[in-house]
Formats: C-alpha cells, structure tokens, sequence
C-alpha cells in the first residue's frame, strides 16, 4: 500500500494543483518514480489512498498496465492516519504485506527488507537508514537483535541518541497487525500502532536498508531532491 493522500501543506503553493505525491522529481511523478521502484522488486497489486485532489493520481496511473501492476485506490472523505488508512483496506491484505510513504523517493533493496521480514516472527519489520538529519524525523534504537527498543518521533537535539537509525517510511507488516488498528478512525503508526505494539510484548524489528533515501515533505526537503538528482547524486529506480 502506498500512502500518498496527505494535503502537503508546507509544500503549498506547489500542493495546491497536484497532490504532494505527484511533484515533479526530473521528467516524472514522485509517484512514478515509487510506481516503478515497487514494480522492480515484484509487488504488482498495489493500494493508493487518496484525499486530496485524488483524480490527478487516478487519472494518471489508472489500473496500473503500463507500469506492470494492477492499481486500485482508497479514498477517504476524511484522513485516516497512515495505520487507519491500511485498515480501511484490511479485507486486501491476507497475506504479509508492504506499507510505502508515497512522499519519499528510495532507491533501496526492497528484497532484502522483504526476505528479512519473512524469515524471522515479525508483526512489523521497519526499513532504517543512517541520516544525518534526524530531527523532524522518527529515529529508532534496535538491539543486538535487530528488535527496536526506542522510538523517538521528530526528537528535540537533546534527544538524539548516538546509535539511532532512521524510520525510512517503509514497512513489511504482518496482517494479523490490522486487528490492533481501530477501525473508521485517524490512526497513526509513529504515534500510536508502534508504541503499542512494543508495550504489549509485540516483535517490532527492524532492517538497514541498502541505498538511499530522500524526503519531499518541506521545500527545502524537495528541492534538495530535485538537486539531488539532476546532478546523479542519487540514482533514480
């Protein structure tokens, strides 16, 4: 599932005709770019949840055929949070699945997440980078078992941990998660599915990813990633 129905406020005046998950990044879409990242890695049924102004995404990716995949989409009248926005869908997901934040741009092995998550009891295994930015993030711990210990969400510069690894936006998750996720409700994975799913004795792993990440939450964010990649910084999917 990719979540890709945020307004995009800070990113207004640009938001304002095209969903944040629609931006320009080269000669496409942020979303193409992701379309086809998940493509390459064989995740062909895919979910988009859509809010605001959804026609520019379904008029542009359609069912999906000419990217290789069969695309249905989810659109709420009213935001859902990120784990509310999956379990409106939870009658898709029978099977483990992987949950994107369609406002990143990722160049990763999402193989290695995947096999990773499938060969251990996990209810939710998190993709990690290493960032050098990691206020206005979220930032985990993990143990000597790659199990995460800590989650901080946007953490003041005195909260910064010196072992911290970055939430990418990417996760494997087990199906029998949803069941914890209220139903017709804002509810979020950061803020509230993690935290729970740790208090309760939940398996929260998590995975360094191989590759790299960037961000087009704020305009300095989303320049920097148009920067980024017109100079082959970072190699596009």
């Amino acid at each position: 599932m990719i979540l890709a129905a945020g307004r995009g406020e800070r990113l207004r005046p640009l938001t304002d005709s095209v969903p944040k998950a629609m931006v320009p990044i080269g000669d496409k879409p942020l979303l193409e770019h992701v379309v086809r990242l998940l493509a390459d890695h064989g995740f062909q049924e895919l979910v988009i949840n859509l809010h605001h102004l959804p026609d520019v995404i379904s008029d542009h990716f359609g069912n999906g055929t000419s990217w290789g995949v069969d695309i249905r989409y989810s659109r709420e009248e009213e935001l859902l949070g990120t784990a509310g926005a999956v379990r409106r869908m939870s009658s898709f997901f029978d099977e483990p699945f992987l949950v994107y934040y369609g406002d990143n741009l990722c160049n990763a092995d999402l193989g290695e997440l995947w096999r990773d998550h499938s060969t251990r009891p996990a209810d939710v295994t998190m993709g990690l980078l290493w960032m050098d930015e990691p206020t206005d993030r979220g930032i985990v711990r993990l143990d000597e078992n790659s199990r995460i210990t800590r989650i901080v969400e946007k953490p003041r510069p005195e909260q910064v941990f010196d072992d911290y690894l970055v939430n990418a936006g990417i996760y494997a998750v087990d199906p029998s998660v949803l069941e914890l996720i209220p139903p017709s409700r804002s509810y979020d994975f950061s803020h509230h599915l993690f935290p729970a799913l740790m208090a309760g004795g939940g398996k929260l792993h998590g995975h360094r990813l191989k590759g790299q990440l960037l961000s087009t939450d704020t305009p300095a964010r989303y320049e920097d990633t148009c920067r980024q990649v017109a100079s082959g910084t970072f190699n596009l999917p």
